[in-house]
């Protein structure tokens, strides 16, 4: 049966960021839980399923990925274009009850055309023209996700450029190019496509005492509720910042810090070394993977899940700007839970059908 074939340390900590995360639900949002908890469900069961499909052949198949890619950018225009504005964010399609953030699709769409992308052309890797067409590939969606606007997804599409580019052989002097890139296009940036609220986010970091009402309070909130916890915590809904509103978007955004106030550095330390286990994991399943597509989805996935782990851990710690980034497995919503879930499902598919 494929079951005995999966790989399990993998789904422990899935599982195990899942659990951490409802519990801080049940805490702080019971009603959350109990659809998170549907989520996580529906997460675990498409990753079952996945895992006994192979998708090795699809790196023939450019109509599918290429296809993947063109529908995740119609739905980013159609998503602009009708979605309402969701505090002051057009980011989330409405489909009847439901709301899926199409930029989460995005991310899946650009793991499976770079796979291909890099696993056929990674030889001519150092070719200006190769480096080109890929930053395009990043350029079309992420532009159109600046514009919801959502700095976050744009910075883990960039960070999925990037970390596809250094693996596949890039010199050094190409390296420097792509950086000078990156440059340009962080100014141009901050001139046309930065909202006023995003660059004093920004500017908040070098000074954290910054407009403490305003622009640092989540951080200054984060701060006070990590470091008045202790070792073991103040106990399941007795965290002060939490419980009485101080903490915002202590679900999402900030739920590291929600969960370090109630049940302490020790669950924090948990949960960070549940995810390092499962992004070293993933790792392990791609460098003994054996095909380059199946290798770059683990990369893929892994760059995805460790841009995510430094930009939602950096923010509730006051070292990166807050930018809405949730933590896999462990943040309250379906489109990240189940995109995550895809993605862990293709990689249980490449451990389930690797020839031996």
């Amino acid at each position: 049966m494929y079951l005995k074939r999966l790989d399990w340390i993998l789904n422990f900590g899935i599982i195990f960021l899942l659990a951490a995360g409802l519990v801080s639900l049940f805490s702080t949002a019971p009603r959350l839980a109990w659809l998170q908890l549907l989520w996580a469900v529906l997460g675990l069961a498409i990753i079952l399923a996945l895992a006994n499909f192979d998708w090795r052949p699809f790196v023939n198949y450019r109509w599918f990925t290429f296809g993947c890619y063109w529908l995740s950018v119609i739905l980013l225009i159609v998503t602009y274009v009708v979605a309402p504005p969701v505090r002051g964010v057009r980011a989330w399609l409405p489909l009847g009850p439901l709301q899926v953030q199409t930029s989460e699709l995005a991310k899946v769409a650009l793991i499976l055309l770079y796979s291909s992308f890099f696993a056929k052309g990674h030889i001519s890797i150092a070719r200006l023209k190769t480096i080109g067409v890929s930053f395009l590939y990043f350029l079309i969606p992420a532009i159109l996700v600046l514009i919801q606007p959502d700095l976050g997804t744009a910075l883990i599409l960039f960070s999925l450029w990037f970390g596809y580019l250094l693996v596949s052989g890039l010199k050094w002097k190409h390296i420097l190019w792509s950086s000078a890139v990156f440059i340009v296009v962080m100014i141009l940036m901050w001139s046309y496509a930065l909202k006023d609220y995003q660059k004093e986010r920004i500017l908040g970091l070098f000074n954290p005492s910054r407009d403490p009402l305003g622009t640092n309070y989540s951080v200054i909130q984060s701060k006070i509720a990590i470091g008045s916890a202790g070792f073991l915590g103040k106990g399941f809904r007795q965290g002060t910042q939490v419980q009485l509103g101080f903490l915002p978007e202590a679900q999402t955004d900030f739920i590291f810090a929600a969960l370090i106030e109630e049940f302490g550095v020790a669950a924090g330390l948990a949960v960070v070394g549940a995810f390092l286990l499962l992004l070293f994991e993933i790792m392990r399943i791609g460098i003994g993977a054996d095909n380059n597509f199946s290798k770059f989805i683990c990369l893929g996935t892994a760059i995805i899940f460790l841009t995510h782990f430094i930009l939602n851990i950096g923010s509730n710690l006051g070292l990166v700007p807050v930018v809405g980034v949730p933590f896999p497995f462990l943040s309250y919503g379906g489109s990240n839970l189940l995109v995550s879930a895809f993605l862990i499902g293709m990689i249980q598919g490449v451990v389930v059908h690797k020839r031996f």
